[in-house]
């Protein structure tokens, strides 16, 4: 059996959970996926600027675990940008420290990670 997920600490909820290229029709779109706990780690990096064990510390994960999210989430925003496709930011194994509640609002009253699932924003 793997290993569960840790929770991993998030400081930040984004305004705005879906990014599309201009002028081309949703239905007409792939679209890929951007974890929350990924965009948390390139704004802290990118953003922030801050070192990756700073920033793994924030995020409560190792560096390793840090640098690969990040690597992660480079790599979705890089196939988005060069193929066209649309960014929906969503899940994750996170619990959102900003809000000490929830990071979104409708998630219910669901633990962090529960049975591995993580928040996800439900209805789009």
């Amino acid at each position: 059996m793997p290993r569960p997920f840790k929770c991993r600490r998030v400081g930040w909820t984004p305004q705005h959970d879906y990014f599309k290229p201009r002028g081309i029709p949703l239905s007409e779109l792939e679209e890929v996926i951007l974890r929350l706990d990924e965009i948390e780690a390139m704004r802290l990096a990118d953003i922030e600027g801050l070192y990756h064990e700073e920033a793994a510390a924030k995020m409560n994960v190792s560096r390793q675990t840090f640098d690969r999210i990040l690597a992660n989430a480079h790599k979705t925003v890089a196939d988005a940008l060069i193929n066209g496709k649309a960014i929906r930011v969503e899940g994750g194994n996170v619990v959102n420290v900003a809000e000490q509640v929830r990071p979104w609002p409708g998630a219910g009253g669901r633990g962090c990670c529960r049975r591995g699932r993580g928040w996800q924003r439900k209805g789009g």
